[in-house]
């Protein structure tokens, strides 16, 4: 059965162009054109593809309200609005990916290829380094000793591309490409900020700090578990 993409972009000709591309490469494609219609159609819809500005609301709004509601349907946000606060305000409230206007509905297509492989290949399994530490992807929670990390979106993400492959070092510009997508101006500043939040969460929890090991000049990498059941030291 292919599958579902829904299109929320209210000027016809955008919204008949990717929905078109999108059948074109096996894609079932439904299209809304604003808050209320998209509401109605994103049960079983695989992946969105949302414009902020809708004419009876804020595609900001419909992120907030789907996942404060629980859906985790991967959400790549389609503006105009090209500036870096947008981007990182889009991401932050849960979006997973920013295409800005003009684009080629082949690019579209290939980014929504692109969101849909990262959150198969993450939701697989449940990720762990160590007994003490859980990622579960389906539910997008994070626990330590079974006591549960409040993270932000960027914070789970970061950890959860790291939990693939413990022990392996992660470059900022690689956690850049997984976390924020291609084509975004994000620093490595913005990276260590979340990092060093993240470390933060896991130490209030009672977690070691030092699971998330800094490789000075690279990146970063989740330390491999000692036998004692500790991260180990770099």
């Amino acid at each position: 059965m292919a599958q579902r993409i829904l299109v929320v972009e209210d000027e016809p000709a955008i919204a008949e162009s990717v929905a078109y591309a999108l059948r074109r490469d096996g894609f079932d494609a439904v299209t809304a054109g604003d808050v209320e219609a998209a509401g109605q159609a994103v049960d079983g819809a695989q992946l969105i593809l949302l414009d902020l500005m809708l004419p009876d609301g804020s595609g900001f709004d419909l992120i907030h309200r789907w996942r404060h509601a629980g859906i985790e349907t991967p959400i790549i946000v389609l503006s105009s609005r090209d500036d870096e606060s947008d981007r990182i305000a889009a991401l932050e409230s849960g979006a997973d990916d920013y295409v800005t206007k003009p684009f080629s509905p082949r690019e579209v297509v290939a980014r929504v290829r692109a969101v849909l492989r990262r959150s198969q290949q993450a939701s697989e399994a449940a990720l762990a380094a160590e007994p003490s530490l859980r990622v579960d992807e389906g539910t997008r929670r994070a626990f330590i000793d079974g006591l549960e990390l409040e993270l932000t979106r960027v914070e789970f993400d970061l950890l959860k591309n790291m939990l693939i492959e413990p022990g392996r070092v992660y470059t900022r510009a690689r956690l850049i490409d997984s976390v924020w997508g291609d084509g975004f101006a994000i620093s490595d500043r913005t990276v260590d900020s979340h990092i060093k939040s993240l470390r933060r969460k896991v130490a209030e929890a009672g977690g070691d700090p030092g699971l998330i090991e800094t490789v000075r000049g690279v990146g970063y990498r989740i330390a491999l578990a000692e036998p004692g059941g500790r991260a180990s030291s770099p």
